[in-house]
């Protein structure tokens, strides 16, 4: 091979060398501009999904779910049933966020939660060992109101008008739902011609919280009741012993609702009206009589006694036909726990006290000291 050829074939060699030593740069480039990409489509998406991650479930969430966290659970396994559960998207992100937030001390325990709470309400809650969550707003139904009133409270605190919450609460529909989902509290007894509204005193006097700004008036109602079902649940066996109805539970606690002063007062209250139950004697309580004229009178006069109504008490031995407004636990308690006495008549005096007697002629002896010459 001459001289000549060899250059050429020299030349011929850096030529392959230099097309594929681009080729090389051409593909490095490539895989280092795809690798980037792909590390900035992974980062993005890691982003956004930790993002999503930190957010609550569903922000509108109302259905409660049940959590139990066992006696010796760890951060780890508490992630892991949250998790599980659907209480939040993922156990790692909540993990590590409550590590930054150096919380780890969590008690065992039940838990109903939502999925609208944010990572600090379960953190609080956990802590605590109550369900912890702000409200957007509270709504407090004292005892002893009626469904009108009721339904003033709940024009004033939320969207809807006196007449919606009325009408959404008289309607057949509505009782025939509650009926149907709470069927120990809410039986045919209150479907009966002579009763006024058909959920009297079975919505239960409480401070209710609300975690959206428009929760549903149904929603609103069948809390009420719900909470109303629980607490007469508590006294199922008690019911059974005294051969009580709960409508009668809570027509009886209603009376006392409207009537008591104090906590001993129900209980006495109490002991009055079943003594003249078992004497056959007609309750007379006036509350009744205004709830019969529809009414809120500050007294009671001679002529509205006469009312002809079965709410009546004066006129009508017995019970009403149903409960006259909401009654408290504490009503509801004097009820099935009566102090046991010998009296058969009270009143209260100007300054709300009630005096108690056991005669007639004693009870004439403080109408003339605490009502007459208080005048």
């Amino acid at each position: 091979m001459n001289n000549g050829s060899k250059k050429q074939e020299m030349f011929s060699k850096m030529q392959e060398r230099k097309s594929e030593v681009k080729i090389v740069r051409k593909i490095v480039a490539i895989v280092a501009i795809a690798f980037v990409l792909i590390s900035g489509i992974v980062g993005l998406f890691g982003y956004n999904y930790v993002k999503s991650a930190l957010k609550p479930m569903d922000p509108d969430a109302t259905k409660t779910i049940a959590v139990e966290v066992p006696i010796g659970s760890n951060l780890s396994s508490i992630s892991t049933l949250l998790e599980k559960k659907g209480v939040i998207k993922d156990a790692r992100v909540f993990k590590y966020y409550a590590k930054f937030k150096n919380e780890s001390q969590f008690q065992a325990g039940n838990y109903d939660l939502t999925q609208a709470m944010t990572f600090d309400e379960l953190i609080e809650s956990l802590k605590t060992g109550k369900v912890y969550r702000k409200p957007v707003f509270t709504m407090t139904i004292p005892e002893g109101l009626t469904l009108e009133q009721i339904g003033n409270i709940v024009e004033k605190k939320t969207p809807y008008t006196q007449k919606e919450f009325m009408d959404l609460v008289t309607s057949d529909t509505f009782v025939q739902q509650m009926k149907a989902k709470y069927p120990e509290l809410v039986t045919d007894t209150v479907l009966a011609d002579n009763i006024r509204h058909d959920l009297e005193g079975y919505l239960f006097p409480a401070t209710y919280s609300y975690f959206e700004e428009k929760p549903s008036l149904e929603s609103i109602v069948d809390e009420m009741v719900g909470a109303m079902d629980k607490v007469v649940k508590n006294y199922n066996d008690v019911l059974t012993e005294k051969k009580m109805s709960v409508h009668q539970l809570l027509t009886f606690a209603s009376l006392l609702e409207r009537e008591a002063t104090a906590q001993t007062d129900r209980e006495t209250i109490a002991s009055v009206f079943y003594n003249r139950i078992d004497q056959g004697m007609p309750l007379q309580t006036d509350p009744t009589v205004l709830y019969a004229l529809g009414s809120h009178k500050d007294r009671v006069l001679y002529e509205d006694l006469e009312v002809d109504n079965a709410y009546n008490t004066y006129k009508n031995k017995g019970l009403p036909p149903g409960p006259i407004a909401g009654a408290g636990k504490t009503s509801i308690e004097a009820v099935l726990n009566p102090s046991k006495t010998d009296y058969l008549y009270f009143l209260a005096d100007k300054k709300g006290v009630n005096h108690f007697s056991k005669t007639y002629d004693e009870h004439l002896q403080k109408v003339d000291k605490y009502i007459k010459k208080a005048e």
